[in-house]
């Protein structure tokens, strides 16, 4: 059973999904930490509710300093996976080296498409008729490392950004979750090549 961490800076949708998935069964992992950037949040909130550990650490500069604080605390916990769910901050070099290929990120666009902040606004004002989410692992450049799993939106003439971002949201859930079911399976093994994932 992997042991996973959740670093998030939002509601926590994304973490409430995958926990509820891990309760049924359907994910083999435990997840051992929740950390935030932002007090407040309400996901660390929620994750408090559900007696997970939680941790909030403020965010400082240099990044790379703040990030060596987040290692720290991951290796305390001996976590496995890093989940980011609407985790606002970018990742530094430092913090992918130190667990390569083992941070994964959910977008809320059909990367390359769209990266960055706001994706759904940039979809509607590009005019595109298909939009969607991405589950990718994450490296040094924003919105970019290889692509796990995608799942396409229709995108409607009356769409609005916070109707489009509802009904993306729902994607978003369904493959969080499958991606990592894939990759939590105690008899799973990753491969990446040229930028391809397989999960055998």
């Amino acid at each position: 059973m992997k042991n996973i961490a959740i670093l998030l800076s939002g509601r926590g949708s994304n973490f409430i999904a995958i926990s509820d998935a891990i309760k049924i069964g359907e994910i083999n992992a435990n997840i051992s930490l929740v950390l935030s950037n932002k007090e407040m949040a309400p996901g660390l909130q929620l994750a408090k509710d559900r007696n997970y550990n939680t941790k909030f650490l403020k965010p400082f500069e240099p990044r790379e300093e703040y990030d060596k604080l987040i290692i720290k605390e991951l290796i305390n916990a001996n976590i496995d996976l890093v989940c980011l769910a609407g985790y606002t901050r970018i990742v530094s070099k430092v913090f992918v080296d130190a667990f390569p290929n083992k941070i994964i990120n959910i977008h809320p666009s059909l990367l390359p498409a769209f990266p960055g902040l706001h994706a759904q606004r940039q979809a509607l004002e590009y005019g595109v008729k298909v939009t969607g989410c991405t589950v990718h692992f994450v490296d040094e450049k924003l919105d970019h490392g290889p692509i796990i799993m995608q799942s396409a939106v229709s995108v409607f003439h009356n769409d609005t950004e916070e109707i489009l971002s509802k009904r993306i949201l729902k994607e978003e859930h369904n493959i969080y979750c499958q991606a990592l079911k894939l990759i939590c399976n105690k008899n799973s093994f990753i491969s990446i090549k040229d930028r391809k994932v397989f999960i055998y």
